[in-house]
């Protein structure tokens, strides 16, 4: 047992996994295998294409990188206290943090759905300002990734929500990785460029996409296209949820609505993406349009929160709560 541990604290990197000589380095590398974790969670038939290895060398180089990061069963209370010490980005608004347990979450994808205008875009520039407070304001003293899909990224927000936290804008804005993501191959080509960006910058503790399905929806048109699109968005989502699990970020994503036009009763809109979409985040707010600069946000699916509703505001300095 004591030779088992000792040889975990060994293995640091993916140079010190048996077998692995500078050839097989070499190719894992190239092909984006280049830590640890990218190797515990690849397939075993990928890693052996990539490194140009037999099966079940790659199955052996897999559990050996699992081992020494302590992925295995465990038990409910090791669980839980893992669970306990999640960390949450506050929203700046008491009442949104309230309805999300205490904040955006670390290891945990968030998903905000709504019409255009429900202020979808605001909480997202937000949490990228947020995370870089200390600890005692909410924040993680950390950095944002904000992968922009529809262009509607605004520094002049960032600058504006930065002056009202305190923050220097320019310092603020120089802590969020900004890419804007052209067509779903681009999009999905970010998502695996992520984790070696994390890997060389470990202060990133929340990637933001938004939205996740807007060139999805304009790419993959027609029924036709409908299992290729969810195949591909889904797969997209699992790329971001394994960032999230392995590194303790917290990912945010943004998503549309459409209108069903055989609901007679209740909300006619639902959130693109389907089923695909329903089952991935681990937690989904829909927001809604209020009067003035009013916003509803309601809870709509999270395992471990209740549902329920509240307001809150959308002001010159950001995201705060809406005034009685």
């Amino acid at each position: 047992m004591a030779d088992q541990v000792e040889e975990k604290k060994k293995i640091k990197g993916i140079e010190d996994l048996s077998g692995v000589g500078q050839a097989i380095l070499n190719k894992l590398v190239d092909s984006g295998y280049s830590t640890l974790e990218a190797v515990a969670v690849a397939s075993p038939q990928d890693l052996s294409v990539a490194a140009g290895i037999p099966l079940t060398t790659a199955q052996r180089i897999i559990k050996e990188a699992r081992d020494a990061l302590d992925i295995r069963f465990k038990t409910a209370l090791e669980v839980k206290k893992e669970r306990i010490n999640v960390r949450k980005v506050t929203t700046s608004s008491q009442a949104l943090d309230g309805l999300l347990g205490g904040g955006i979450e670390t290891r945990t994808m968030t998903e905000f759905f709504g019409e255009f205008g429900s202020g979808k875009t605001q909480i997202c520039h937000q949490i990228s300002v947020n995370v870089q407070l200390p600890l005692e304001k909410g924040g993680l003293l950390g950095k944002a990734v904000y992968i922009d899909t529809e262009g509607t990224f605004r520094w002049e927000r960032i600058e504006a929500m930065a002056k009202a936290q305190g923050l220097d804008p320019d310092a603020a804005m120089n802590n969020i990785y900004y890419m804007r993501a052209i067509n779903t191959d681009h999009q999905i080509a970010i998502g695996e460029d992520l984790q070696e960006l994390i890997q060389k910058d470990q202060a990133i503790k929340i990637v933001i996409v938004d939205s996740i399905t807007s060139h999805f929806r304009a790419e993959y048109t027609g029924r036709e296209n409908l299992a290729t699109r969810q195949q591909k968005l889904n797969k997209h989502l699992h790329q971001l949820v394994r960032l999230a699990e392995i590194y303790d970020t917290a990912v945010i994503v943004t998503n549309q609505v459409m209108a069903r036009p055989d609901m007679f009763y209740g909300d006619p809109t639902v959130a693109v993406g389907g089923h695909t979409l329903y089952h991935v985040p681990g937690i989904r707010v829909q927001v809604k349009k209020s009067r003035g600069n009013k916003r509803i946000a309601r809870m709509v699916d999270a395992p471990h929160l209740p549902e329920g509703e509240v307001v809150f505001a959308i002001t010159e300095n950001g995201i705060r709560d809406a005034e009685e």
